[in-house]
């Protein structure tokens, strides 16, 4: 085996460096063998008595596939054909190993300069150490047509942000020198998600920017008030927004309160109704519950078996655990709630299970307590609230937690993996109970959904519409939804119907409702011609309205005008 010579192991370099010193000396001794053996065949076995540099050229023009005619006439010897092959064979496959371990690792080892591929930013959005998926939050500032500016203290991070086509450069957000190179001093906000450096990175902008808009993002609502103190002019805390919401969706067929309900404008209202499994709806198709003639409200869509309806068909089933999409006035979905929770007599479903008290789990707790139906609580540690301490991913623990007989389960835990198998256990458990979820990649949404979740929310879906909210006011309506839910100005469909836009077929959204000189409508003729001044009310999945978006090239960001 070839060693390095001391004054090299002295240096201590790095292993690829080793291994590039290793291949060198091999090359070179490979090379010298080549040209020896070759200069010996020529003149045993061939009679030509040529100089050790002629052969050694022979073997370079072999070796690198740049020719060697000049010999080609004079071999004879089997041995000599033999070598000459060995020699083509070689040289190509220490081509390739050069590529591999020198060329392609000298240009992908290159440090890029992320700030070059910036192109001049002003009244953009600055977002430091962004931790929820920041794809996810980039992709809802282009579809609301905000510039932006990511800075992350991770050069790995930043730079596959990069080259997939975000603007995002590698710097510490809690240097002044890398918030200018994101031009803070041009920008219309900052968005801090630094977690324990939130406070750092206020003080840091501010320090540049006294009078630049701070939206701080905390896990932990206790952090509220002094990053407020500290000079940040929002604070978002998406953990226990989501956990707010799951509750409310696992209470509703306990309450007699609708709650929830986003006001479309006028007296028109859209609400998520989970269906109980006593309600008397259950068994019936869509068609035949003829609640726009008997309750004045509209289905707009449904939850069946956990798949996103929008519209459901006609003949679809309501099973129990459906959640109805509803529209109509106030009133009317009052109304209607009461036929689609269970009967006010509580009898042994007047229980939920909340796996997971951390940040989400609290907040869910406290809209359960709230309500007044009882609650047990998991979590794998044992602390104050926490009623059986294990993991939720067990099935002795939802056992005796109580899921047999529970009405709904909370799944709060924060890794993925065990909120999928607490989701399949429980469902195994108690097939009638309903399952509301949060995951912490937006990508396994729909991996519950077919593990049998009834309601999911994603932290980064959730965490991004709740900035694009607080930076574009009242264009993103109820962020913590399964659904996607914006006002758009209806100028690319004037002249034409509803019908004739064929904006579902073409693009998965339904239209709910219509704004038109300060009126908003829910039943909606299709034959109304739009005259472009109107303002549409849209909604469908995060996939359906950017493909909205696109096809018709409008944002949100036109409603300021």
């Amino acid at each position: 085996m070839v060693s390095l010579p001391r004054s090299l192991q002295d240096l201590e370099p790095s292993r690829r460096t080793r291994h590039i010193i290793y291949y060198a000396i091999g090359l070179v001794t490979l090379v010298l063998v080549y040209t020896v053996t070759y200069n010996q065949l020529m003149a045993r076995f061939e009679g030509v008595d040529q100089s050790i540099f002629a052969s050694f050229e022979f073997v370079m023009q072999t070796m690198t596939t740049t020719g060697y005619g000049q010999d080609s006439a004079i071999w004879s010897h089997p041995l000599t054909f033999l070598f000459v092959i060995l020699t083509q064979v070689s040289g190509i496959g220490i081509g390739f190993f050069t590529l591999r371990l020198i060329i392609i690792p000298l240009f992908t080892g290159a440090e890029v300069n992320l700030e070059s591929r910036l192109s001049p930013k002003s009244d953009h959005v600055v977002i430091c150490e962004y931790r929820r998926d920041s794809a996810v939050l980039l992709d809802e500032l282009r579809e609301l047509g905000l510039e932006y500016v990511l800075v992350s203290s991770s050069r790995e991070n930043a730079e596959s942000l990069s080259n997939r086509g975000y603007a995002a450069i590698a710097g510490s957000p809690q240097d002044a020198e890398t918030l200018e190179r994101a031009s803070v001093d041009d920008a219309r906000a900052v968005i801090t998600d630094a977690g324990d450096a939130n406070v750092n990175t206020i003080l840091t902008v501010r320090s540049i920017r006294p009078d630049v808009d701070v939206v701080a993002l905390t896990d932990d609502s206790d952090m509220r008030e002094i990053l407020l103190e500290t000079g940040a002019d929002s604070v978002l805390s998406p953990h226990g927004v989501l956990g707010h919401r799951l509750a409310e969706k696992a209470v509703a067929p306990f309450s007699s309160e609708l709650r929830d309900a986003v006001e479309l404008g006028g007296d028109v209202n859209l609400v998520e109704l989970p269906v109980s499994e006593r309600s008397e709806l259950v068994g019936r198709s869509i068609r035949d519950t003829n609640l726009r003639e008997r309750r004045g409200a509209n289905i707009v869509g449904a939850w069946i078996d956990g798949e996103l309806q929008l519209p459901p068909a006609p003949e679809a089933t309501i099973r129990p655990n459906t959640v109805l999409l509803v529209s109509g006035p106030q009133e009317a979905l009052e109304e209607l709630s009461e036929f689609t929770r269970a009967p006010r007599s509580f009898t042994e479903h007047e229980r939920i299970v909340i796996a997971g008290l951390g940040e989400v789990g609290r907040a869910a707790r406290a809209v359960v307590e709230a309500a007044g139906v009882e609650v047990v609580t998991i979590d794998v540690d044992d602390h104050e609230g926490v009623d059986v301490v294990g993991d939720a991913g067990s099935r002795a623990v939802l056992v005796e937690a109580g899921v047999e007989d529970a009405g709904a389960i909370i799944v709060c835990v924060p890794d993925d993996s065990t909120a999928l198998l607490a989701t399949v256990l429980a469902e195994s458990i108690n097939p009638d109970v309903e399952v509301l979820v949060r995951v912490s990649d937006s990508d396994t949404s729909p991996k519950a959904l077919s593990a049998g979740a009834d309601y999911v929310l994603s932290v980064p879906r959730v965490s991004a519409r709740m900035v694009a909210k607080e930076l574009r006011g009242e264009d993103v309506l109820a962020p913590a939804s399964q659904i996607r839910l914006v006002r758009v100005p209806a100028r690319p469909f004037s002249g034409t119907t509803l019908a004739e836009s064929r904006i579902f077929e073409r693009t998965g959204c339904r239209v709910i409702a219509v704004e038109d000189d300060g009126a908003t409508t829910a039943a909606i003729d299709p034959e109304r011609q739009f005259t472009g001044d109107e303002r549409l009310t849209i909604v469908g999945s995060d996939e359906s309205v950017q493909e909205f978006l696109k096809r018709f090239d409008v944002t949100p960001t036109e409603l300021a005008e």
